[in-house]
């Protein structure tokens, strides 16, 4: 198989694409049935995301007159391509490790950012003050988590540089294969800080409760979205499904890849996401309330971004002193 070849079938269809669209709607499915059960709740069939894409497709795509028609439809056509680029971005240890000519962690960083990106083009583009607000907002908390995430991964690509014998690397498919051979990061007391700010970054990067603030339903009526519907909406739950599946998958691949090859690596790697997926996701949204925007931006400032600072200062110390 061509370079070419193997990486449109990264996009398209493994790891990325189809696969990455159905496991994506199997975990909202997943966390949508496990809320309502801790809620006391019978809740949706696991399906029922797949349902809903199903029947947007076949609804009218409504542009408000006071909308930009060009920008309102590209805006959640560009999250999902982006999206389905970054899934073949993301290794699964011992199963399948991306072209490094498709890109590496700095390319899958610009690429993580470009779904907030959208949902704040969405917001303008549509001509309605709720999605004026949920612009807003999600430019807001974009700004408080974007800065831990890049300090995560420059600790991790430290800490896999050096003990590499150069300088940092950018290499996913490099971090995986060390962590593989020496062991997990998530057990390595100098990264501990950079897994604890992870914690706090993931939940918010997908915008769940108490990270939903641009979308609350409550408050601004699903802000961007509110003016979305067809195939236009069914878009950016595709975009939505996507992006779970490359923030848990990044997740695994910095801190806790399994040391296997071949079908056990799969279905270990399924496993994790799915608990990552229920244990960060459904049981955080169900057990906390939802923060006001000046209460996020704060705590992602005094936090996250403190603990992966101290953690890039733990590695630097640490390499300071091998050396």
């Amino acid at each position: 198989m061509t370079s070419q070849l193997a990486t449109l079938v990264a996009v398209l269809i493994f790891p990325g694409g189809l696969f990455a669209l159905v496991l994506g709607l199997a975990l909202k499915g997943a966390d949508r049935r496990v809320a309502a059960r801790l809620q006391g709740r019978v809740g949706p069939p696991l399906v029922q995301p797949f349902f809903d894409l199903i029947k947007l497709g076949f609804k009218r795509t409504m542009v408000p007159t006071e909308a930009s028609e060009t920008v309102f439809l590209a805006a959640p056509l560009v999250g999902s391509v982006a999206m389905l680029i970054g899934a073949a971005l993301v290794p699964i240890a011992g199963v399948y490790a991306p072209d490094t000519q498709l890109g590496n962690l700095l390319v899958l960083l610009y690429l993580l950012a470009v779904p907030g990106i959208c949902l704040m083009i969405a917001g303008s583009a549509s001509g309605s003050p709720y999605g004026a607000i949920g612009f807003s907002r999600e430019m807001a908390l974009m700004l408080a988590y974007e800065g831990p995430i890049v300090l995560i991964v420059a600790a991790v690509g430290m800490r896999t540089g050096m003990a590499e014998g150069h300088w940092v690397t950018f290499s996913l498919t490099e971090i995986v294969r060390y962590q593989q051979t020496h062991g997990w990061f998530l057990f390595d007391p100098i990264l501990w800080p950079a897994v604890a700010a992870f914690a706090f970054f993931y939940p918010a990067n997908l915008g769940i409760v108490p990270f939903d603030i641009p979308e609350a339903e409550t408050e601004v009526l699903e802000g961007p979205l509110l003016e979305y519907s067809g195939p236009a909406l069914g878009l950016f739950k595709v975009m939505s499904a996507l992006k779970a599946v490359v923030v848990l998958g990044l997740g695994i691949a910095l801190f806790l890849p399994l040391p296997f090859t071949g079908p056990l690596a799969f279905v270990g790697w399924l496993a994790e996401i799915i608990v990552l997926m229920l244990v960060g996701v459904t049981a955080l949204r169900v057990s906390a309330g939802r923060m006001r925007i000046d209460q996020a931006f704060v705590f992602f400032l005094k936090w996250p971004l403190l603990l992966a600072i101290a953690s890039v200062a733990a590695v630097a110390l640490a390499a300071g002193g091998l050396s």
